[in-house]
């Protein structure tokens, strides 16, 4: 996608529904992020394939740089939680729960993560009069819209043939990689056949590092396991609390906490035989859970100290890392308040793995 044009196409055609108004560019950049993650699932991917262009408009139409940038990392936690997001299939397949359910209940933090950064993007945009309102005519938003759908329809296609029984997640990533190459090779003609093996190689590398952190993990699962630590560590929280919300938003507090400091790999192939037996013993959904998890430390990849989004996003847009985080501030808050929204109203995320998958909840 980031060398065949899809990520340029998504961009224009997002461009066109919120480009007119005030803060567009920067509603632009979430729903760019959206569509990308219905694609990809990868956060460093979305920051990578869009970023220099998301920065670079937003730059050239009146917003600071450091904002541009910090609306670029931020939105990139859209690509861990959107379906088909591969930390969520990583989380649901090491805890044993649905992956189509898991990948469901994605919608529910995707939407509430959307609407409160939209809306702190207008309050901002509005405030410090960034941005300026930039409309096409008829004629070049239908000629732009009509050049992007290739790119747009990909989410559409992956998704209805993922919740619609077609194929299962595994080959949905099959399918997504054949999609975007027919699209990158033959419609919009951007990507060379001499491209494929450094991609290839690239592919090799990032899979293998995902693997060999899974390896590691499962090591020291089993020996916490052996240790009993999943057992003290219940023990001491349902000794504080057995109400689910208050469990989930200590939960929550300790996967913030957990996902600064760790790669998130690691951290949900490590918290979930330490912290999952907690949560089905207060009566949560496991489904709920595994979606929280991964939403919480999602918000990690944008966090210093070892946000791996921020690295990428200062790399893409050669400012210091200080100056981003001082610019993402009322993100970060904002996002915190969304997984408050997901720990105290669990339909949020068991709603939409009921609708699209059959899921049934504990206790329902």
């Amino acid at each position: 996608m980031a060398g065949g044009g899809i990520s340029e196409r998504i961009f224009a055609g997002a461009s066109v529904m919120f480009g007119r108004f005030r803060g567009g560019l920067g509603q632009v950049n979430i729903a760019a992020s959206a569509i990308f993650g219905g694609i990809s699932g990868s956060s460093i991917a979305d920051v990578v394939s869009l970023g220099k262009i998301e920065i670079k408009a937003m730059t050239d139409h009146g917003y600071p740089k450091a904002y541009g940038a910090a609306m670029t990392m931020v939105t990139s936690t859209l690509s861990s939680v959107i379906p088909p997001s591969i930390l969520m299939i990583i989380a649901a397949s090491a805890s044993g729960v649905s992956v189509g359910a898991a990948l469901a209940g994605g919608f529910g933090p995707s939407v509430v993560f959307i609407a409160v950064l939209m809306v702190l993007n207008y309050i901002i945009s509005v405030r410090k009069k960034y941005g300026e309102i930039s409309r096409l005519s008829l004629k070049e938003s239908v000629k732009t819209v009509v050049i992007g759908i290739p790119a747009l329809g990909g989410p559409i296609v992956i998704l209805l043939g993922l919740f619609g029984g077609v194929f299962t997640p595994t080959e949905a990533a099959a399918v997504a990689v054949v999609y975007s190459v027919v699209v990158a090779m033959f419609v919009y003609r951007d990507m060379k056949p001499r491209q494929i093996p450094a991609m290839l190689v690239e592919t090799g590398v990032t899979t293998g590092t995902i693997l060999f952190i899974a390896m590691v993990a499962a090591a020291a699962s089993y020996i916490f396991t052996i240790d009993g630590l999943p057992a003290l560590v219940s023990a001491g929280l349902t000794s504080l609390t057995t109400d689910p919300v208050v469990m989930m938003l200590i939960i929550g507090l300790i996967l913030l906490i957990v996902g600064a400091i760790m790669d998130i790999t690691a951290a949900i192939l490590l918290t979930i035989p330490i912290l999952m037996p907690t949560a089905l013993a207060t009566g949560i959904d496991p489904v709920h859970f595994v979606v929280f998890l991964v939403a919480a430390l999602s918000i990690g990849l944008v966090t210093p100290p070892v946000g791996v989004s921020l690295f990428a996003t200062s790399f893409v847009a050669k400012l210091p890392m200080e100056t981003i985080v001082r610019a993402a501030l009322p993100h970060y808050a904002v996002l915190a308040g969304a997984i408050v929204l997901l720990a105290v109203f669990p339909d949020l995320v068991l709603l939409p793995a009921e609708w699209l998958t059959g899921y049934q909840p504990v206790g329902r």
